[in-house]
């Protein structure tokens, strides 16, 4: 066997020093690896529950909103002359042009699991609505403005003139909107009060108002909008609506 020179030692203690080193830098390599994985992985969840807030469950929420809709409609439909105020199933549906959303049942109660189910509720706490053929008082209501029907999405292409219309079996009660607000604290129930003062109102009267969360997909503020009643409708037989809807 041939003697081993210096060189060849020297060299196979450098190649020997070297070794451990490659396989750490391994190891460092694998863990970004391993890490840059987990990120991606996060990422498509994150992605995947997004399109599960903001797409589904509006999907799932039209659905449902349309099925309760279309009892409310059969029942009205039914020949028994005028209907007394159905509490359980929805007392009408409001129509709101500017904000493109087509009809939007309303029906008692501004519980999240109600709203969920891609309508509008109106107000039983911590201010009790009045109701659109009250004599007086503030007819409030609320919807989601992202997720879950979205019904209030473009609440914020409200603009002072805008028409808003509220449709019984009986009756179209048609509102302009005078005034907006468009931040206030989610704790400011004073925007719901019979006479909304915060909307330069004095008197009272018979108004609405609409209400829900801002900035779009947070729930930090609320957007409000007041209208106020410009006349009632008496529904034909062939439910022609109002000008403003035509």
């Amino acid at each position: 066997m041939a003697a081993t020179t210096d060189h060849e030692e020297h060299t196979g203690a450098r190649a020997s020093s070297r070794a451990p080193r490659r396989r750490g830098g391994g190891r460092i390599a694998a863990a970004v690896s391993f890490f840059g994985e987990l990120l991606i992985t996060a990422g498509l969840i994150l992605g995947l529950f997004v399109a599960y807030s903001l797409w589904w469950t509006n999907v799932v929420a039209d659905r449902e909103a349309d099925k309760q809709g279309d009892k409310v409609r059969d029942h009205w439909a039914e020949d028994r002359g005028p209907v007394g105020l159905d509490t359980k199933d929805g007392i009408g549906f409001l129509h709101v042009p500017a904000m493109k959303n087509g009809e939007v049942l309303v029906k008692k109660g501004t519980s999240t699991k109600s709203l969920n189910d891609g309508i509008a509720g109106y107000y039983t706490d911590p201010v009790k609505s009045a109701l659109p053929q009250d004599k007086k008082g503030n007819f409030s209501l609320a919807a989601h403005r992202d997720g879950h029907g979205a019904q209030f999405h473009n609440i914020d292409k409200l603009k002072k003139g805008d028409a808003i219309v509220f449709e019984t079996k009986d009756n179209w009660y048609v509102y302009k909107v005078y005034a907006t607000l468009p931040e206030t604290s989610k704790f400011n129930v004073k925007v719901l009060a019979p006479i909304p003062k915060e909307s330069g109102k004095k008197k009272a009267g018979r108004y609405i108002t609409l209400t829900t969360c801002t900035p779009v997909f947070t729930s930090r503020y609320r957007y409000v909008v007041w209208g106020e009643l410009e006349r009632v409708e008496k529904v034909n037989d062939e439910r022609t609506p109002p000008p403003e809807l035509r």
